[in-house]
């Protein structure tokens, strides 16, 4: 998406349908980071979305969005997200923050003249958690979705200096054609299959457990410190009272 307040930009051309079968093995395959849990975001996670993408240095934004946005516009962003028809994904901390979050956007009408409906995936990555193949997962993460939905065509619109994410659909078999400032990907999804229908309901249960899990250890790490705090308190009241 290259403004907030727009829909994610366009691309050129598809790839050729032998590309599916690399781009299975190379996503999906044995290159891929280790597990990592990646949750469904839904409306309710409108705040957290917010403030990720407001943790972004002005020249990450730029790469995001396409140009440096501000903050009201980040929320403005984030407020008209449709969550019926796209599909959002966020990796979180133990702290329960999101360090990094894909967007698939769908459209019902043909982005191009005689070419079928595609869907658009926009990455971003807190600068913390770069160097972990985070992008790379979110990518793998979204390509096995867009496909399960009988998605035909993901395709990505990027700053040519986003080296990163066009290396990522570079390596995944995608088509990348370079217009001045601008490069469009496109990558033709191989038809989802039982395995990954089984291997996304399996995923997003994981990543459920997972999430509790956090949550649950991040619960017993506050009381622990808030009792921690009390006996220190009681302590120094102990030794300067007369």
């Amino acid at each position: 998406m290259n403004t907030p307040d727009q829909r994610h930009g366009l691309a050129s051309s598809v790839a050729e349908p032998s590309t599916a079968a690399r781009a299975t093995a190379t996503v999906f395959g044995a290159r891929s980071p280790r597990w990592v849990p990646v949750r469904t975001l839904g409306a309710r996670h409108r705040g957290r979305i917010v403030a990720h993408l407001r943790t972004l240095s002005p020249a990450d934004r730029y790469l995001r969005f396409g140009r440096v946005v501000s903050d009201p516009m980040i929320q403005g962003y984030v407020e008209g997200l449709d969550f019926e028809r796209d599909q959002l994904f966020g990796i979180f901390n133990r702290r329960l923050r999101l360090i990094a979050v894909a967007h698939l956007a769908y459209e019902s009408s043909p982005q191009f003249t005689a070419r079928p409906a595609m869907v658009e995936l926009g990455v971003s990555v807190a600068s913390a958690a770069r160097g972990r193949g985070y992008g790379r997962l979110l990518f793998r993460h979204a390509v096995m979705h867009a496909r399960n939905r009988g998605t035909d065509t993901l395709f990505i619109h990027a700053l040519t200096e986003n080296a990163a994410m066009l290396h990522i659909a570079r390596r995944a078999g995608a088509s990348v054609e370079r217009d001045g400032s601008e490069s469009q990907a496109f990558l033709k999804l191989p038809a989802d299959t039982l395995a990954s229908q089984v291997e996304q309901l399996v995923e997003t249960h994981a990543a459920e457990l997972n999430y509790g899990l956090k949550r649950h250890a991040l619960q017993i790490r506050r009381l622990f410190d808030t009792i921690a705090r009390l006996l220190r308190r009681m302590a120094h009241s102990s030794v300067v009272s007369p």
